[in-house]
């Protein structure tokens, strides 16, 4: 098990996931994590090779970066998806990341509560959705699998967490939750149950 719980090491993943626990709530921040493991052992199931089919340490920023968009640091006007998916751009850019290395993170974040879309794009983007979607109930891995990994990085009521979250940025700022998108399914949840908030099955 203790295999399955490697994390990469390389500088600029350090400052990532550094990046990630001091500005997200913590539920968030392991909730990031958890989606990279999920995501390496569906990889693995489906016979992707780190190194030959698809680069770990990317996987490893789009997965860990994909909820920045939840912060101060990167809250704008725009859904919390492409908010995200352009403040980890500028990250990357500042850690001299190649433009093909950021643009595959950009669009993993950008298209990660995106279902249909992301699954049909290259393995980063396909992986990082199915990560996100793996934490949140997909059967990924084992029972045991599921529960080491959460031993290690523990849920702390995340569907709450990160629903109140974009929830609370699509209320300040409208724009935040455009027709049909993931954010303006909870402001309408909202709307017809106030107290109800959290991460819709849809997702």
């Amino acid at each position: 098990m203790t295999e399955l719980l490697l994390l990469p090491t390389a500088d600029t993943a350090r400052r990532a996931l550094d990046w990630v626990q001091r500005t997200e709530e913590l539920s968030i921040a392991n909730h990031s994590v958890r989606t990279f493991l999920h995501a390496r052992v569906v990889a693995a199931s489906d016979g992707l090779v780190a190194g030959q089919d698809y680069d770990a340490e990317v996987l490893f920023l789009a997965c860990v970066l994909h909820d920045i968009g939840t912060t101060d640091d990167a809250d704008g006007e725009l859904r919390f998806e492409v908010d995200g998916a352009d403040a980890a751009a500028r990250f990357l850019a500042a850690e001299g990341r190649t433009p093909a290395e950021i643009d595959l993170v950009w669009e993993a974040i950008a298209l990660h509560t995106s279902p249909q879309i992301a699954e049909r794009r290259g393995p980063i983007t396909k992986l990082t959705r199915l990560g996100v979607r793996g934490d949140f109930g997909l059967e990924t891995v084992t029972d045991a699998e599921r529960q080491a990994i959460e031993d290690a990085y523990p849920r702390l009521d995340v569907e709450k967490h990160l629903g109140d979250a974009v929830l609370e940025q699509a209320l300040r700022t409208p724009e935040k939750a455009p027709r049909n998108s993931w954010p303006a399914s909870l402001v309408r949840a909202h709307r017809d149950d106030p107290h109800n908030t959290g991460v819709s099955e849809a997702f």
